[in-house]
């Protein structure tokens, strides 16, 4: 199984580990106040610039654009049209750089670089971040200061002034490669907040978060020699595959586990997301996820930012079928494979089912006995069809 090796140092957990240092020294110098709010704004987007250059190199450009064609969208239209036109293009330029993928992996036969995976990844990320704002911008939650007339040469500076928000916050480093969604309003909140962080509580956030990262990479070894022990998922047999699709699953989770907690520490250390902040969620809830015995409870608990910003996005809007439309959305989203298209209609087909069985169960179980082996039989179906669907959305990874 050379495949697994992937898992092992994945680049991106590379550049967020050497963002780190600015991220402490960014919430460092607010804590001190040595920053204005327009430096602390330049900070995020050079440290955003630096940090796209580094890990995507000339391909950086396919996350600038958007970012910049956003930021006019937003000084150009009325508030009520900015959603609208930001969304189209944004969805557009995406879905043309993931079939840039599609002709690489299936035309092509050639495994794609890992500067474009990762430049798609963070393009993904900041279809997030496009949305979500001018999402706001239409329901009137941010004020936007679109495009005057004037000409002149202080109107041009003030335009820029204006514009610097914005580009920071669809580029700032602590999320340009990962960690949960973060609104606009949220974000100018701790960027012209007069400190960040406690140091202490950041000390203390940042060390646990370490500790669990180090608790989940020795799972995932010992998840990685069961696997290499014992048969494939190719030439398993019966009862044995059921074994290898379980443990291959959680190998895939225990590493998007900890990625996830890997971003949500960067996010903290740069002073965003503070202990018991309203508003603010990390993606992985690890215990729920490993605990529940409901599907649509680890549907919402899994990856919880992108699940908020999916129901607000098109659950919440959808006149009919708004779940069937949201995984689809979601499968376009992440780019259309096979693999994902089946999975993520199987997950919503799952999901429906989920409601009308525990439903029926609620109303027939009455005895004690009875709910602790329903439980049991239920958490381990859960389980198995999560990994099920895993297998099936990140069969390329295979």
């Amino acid at each position: 199984m050379d495949w697994l090796q992937f898992f092992f140092l994945h680049p991106v957990s590379l550049y967020q580990g050497a963002a780190f240092p600015f991220a402490l020294l960014f919430n460092y110098l607010c804590i001190m106040d040595s920053l204005s709010t327009h430096a602390r704004y330049f900070f995020l987007l050079a440290g955003g610039g630096a940090l796209a250059l580094a890990a995507m190199g000339p391909l950086a450009m396919l996350v600038f654009t958007p970012a910049l064609c956003t930021v006019v969208l937003i000084h150009s239209l009325s508030p009520r049209e900015v959603h609208r036109w930001a969304f189209v293009f944004q969805m557009s330029w995406q879905t043309l750089c993931h079939l840039g993928l599609h002709y690489t992996e299936y035309y092509l036969k050639e495994p794609p670089s890992t500067r474009f995976c990762i430049t798609l990844s963070s393009l993904m990320l900041l279809t997030q971040r496009v949305t979500s704002l001018s999402l706001d911008i239409c329901e009137g939650k941010v004020e936007a200061a679109s495009g005057g007339s004037r000409s002149s040469s202080s109107s041009v500076s003030e335009h820029l002034c204006k514009a610097l928000p914005y580009c920071s916050y669809l580029l700032f480093f602590p999320g340009l490669l990962g960690g949960p969604l973060c609104s606009f309003q949220r974000f100018q909140a701790h960027v012209q907040g007069s400190c960040s962080l406690c140091p202490r509580h950041s000390l203390w956030a940042l060390s646990w978060r370490g500790l669990q990262i180090l608790g989940l990479e020795c799972l995932k070894g010992i998840m990685r020699g069961l696997l290499s022990a014992g048969a494939g998922l190719t030439d398993c047999q019966q009862l044995q595959c059921i074994h290898v699709m379980w443990c291959t699953a959680g190998l895939f989770k225990l590493t998007y586990y900890s990625q996830w907690v890997l971003d949500d520490a960067l996010l903290r250390a740069a002073g965003f997301g503070s202990p018991g902040e309203e508003g603010y969620i990390t993606d992985a809830d690890i215990w729920t996820l490993e605990t529940t015995h409901r599907i649509a409870l680890f549907t919402r608990k899994w990856n919880q930012s992108t699940a908020r910003w999916l129901r607000r996005l098109v659950f919440q809007r959808s006149q009919a079928w708004p779940l069937l439309q949201t995984f689809a959305f979601s499968a376009w989203w992440h780019g259309l494979h096979p693999g994902q298209v089946f999975g993520f209609l199987c997950w919503a087909l799952m999901v429906e089912a989920d409601y009308l069985i525990h439903t029926f169960a609620n109303l027939l179980i009455r005895s004690w006995p009875l709910w602790l082996l329903y439980r049991a039989l239920t958490w381990a179906h859960t389980q198995l069809i999560i990994a099920y669907i895993m297998l099936a959305v990140e069969v390329r990874s295979l």
